[in-house]
């Protein structure tokens, strides 16, 4: 392990039931977590791939220090297994560890980035998120929706959800703003909170949004705004 962003030892892994999926999640995950927002400070940022056409995720982000995703993937490898039912057999697949910033007004969004999503629908993608911001920004949320009764999109139900998806968002498009509590067409089923320090380990196949403060979080410093790394596994 990288003695540049070590990890806490023992991690204190816990497990929280939201709707019919677990999430996994640990407070205080590093040790010295302000080196690691030193380095977001210092990092060059760009839009993420689909901002100009209003898709995908609401901001910037910058590649985070490979020591961070080192230690990290060490950790994730055998706790995913463990705690998500991977089979040993599946190899690991990881995205780039980024530095992730909302920056889009509410006004500005486009419609696919006002209502929960799904990453992907294959049975092993997971989504990792560190916080580095507090409370104040929100967090994360999950949800069920209504005409569907679906909370997790997978290969069997995906063309399902899409199509009554897409004629739910052709007949009444979602306002612009971010989605936080429940709608006629999505039921809110609990949230993650965002707290400093505070890793997140879910199902990216489970319908879920960022938790966005407009007031606050919609800022591309780093101190100030919604800061979180991002790190995306697939086995």
């Amino acid at each position: 392990m990288s003695d540049s962003y070590p990890i806490r030892m023992p991690p204190d892994v816990q497990s929280v039931q939201i709707g019919e999926h677990q999430l996994v999640f640990i407070d205080n995950f590093l040790e010295r977590p302000e080196a690691l927002l030193e380095a977001a400070c210092r990092a060059s940022y760009e839009p993420y791939p689909g901002l100009s056409d209003r898709k995908g995720y609401p901001g910037l982000r910058a590649e985070a220090p490979a020591a961070y995703s080192h230690n990290l993937t060490a950790l994730m490898d055998p706790l995913i297994r463990l705690n998500f039912g991977v089979p040993e057999s599946l190899a690991l697949r990881k995205s780039i560890c980024g530095f992730s910033l909302t920056t889009l007004a509410p006004q500005e969004l486009g419609p696919l980035q006002r209502t929960p999503h799904f990453d992907a629908s294959t049975p092993h993608h997971m989504a990792v998120l560190l916080y580095l911001c507090d409370e104040r920004h929100g967090g994360t949320a999950f949800y069920r929706h209504r005409a569907t009764g679906i909370q997790q999109v997978t290969s069997e139900n995906r063309d399902r959800f899409l199509a009554a998806y897409n004629a739910e968002q052709t007949q009444r498009p979602a306002p612009a703003r971010y989605f936080d509590h429940g709608d006629e067409h999505f039921e809110f089923l609990g949230r993650m909170p965002a707290r400093f320090n505070r890793l997140v380990v879910y199902r990216g196949s489970l319908l879920h949004t960022a938790v966005v403060n407009p007031a606050l979080s919609v800022n591309a410093d780093p101190r100030a705004g919604r800061l979180t790394v991002n790190t995306f596994y697939d086995f």
